[in-house]
């Protein structure tokens, strides 16, 4: 047993330090069309191109005293950025982004804590509109 507690105490220092965890989640987030008394009114997973704007909605535990973004991505690309500061143990939050009908494809949100580090990710699918 012995032996056993000293390899794994070997192999723990030979990973070097490790960045420190968020201790707190996304307890709940989805794409809507409309937020209305700080709550989403449906769910979106695919939208079609003749509407322009679509919003995120998150209810973040345990990162009061944080600034959490929501990291708007498209092809790669970072599309914009919305940050919010944290400041109860619940807290919700929600960002909108308008749409060129040209973005057609998959959208990101990336919600990132103070530390850079990525705490969720969510994506919903843009779509030509069906003639």
């Amino acid at each position: 047993m012995k032996s056993l507690l000293t390899l794994l105490t070997l192999f723990m220092a030979t990973l070097g330090p490790m960045q420190q965890a968020t201790a707190g989640e996304v307890a709940r987030a989805q794409f809507t069309s409309a937020i209305e008394q700080r709550e989403p009114v449906d769910a979106i997973t695919i939208l079609s191109n003749n509407i322009n704007k679509v919003h995120f909605f998150s209810e973040l535990r345990g990162l009061q005293g944080q600034t959490v973004t929501h990291r708007w991505i498209f092809a790669g690309k970072v599309m914009a950025e919305v940050s919010f500061n944290v400041a109860g143990p619940r807290w919700r939050v929600n960002s909108s982004k308008m749409l060129l009908p040209g973005w057609v494809g998959d959208w990101t949100v990336t919600v990132v804590d103070s530390n850079g580090a990525t705490i969720a990710e969510y994506s919903f699918q843009y779509i030509e509109t069906e003639q």
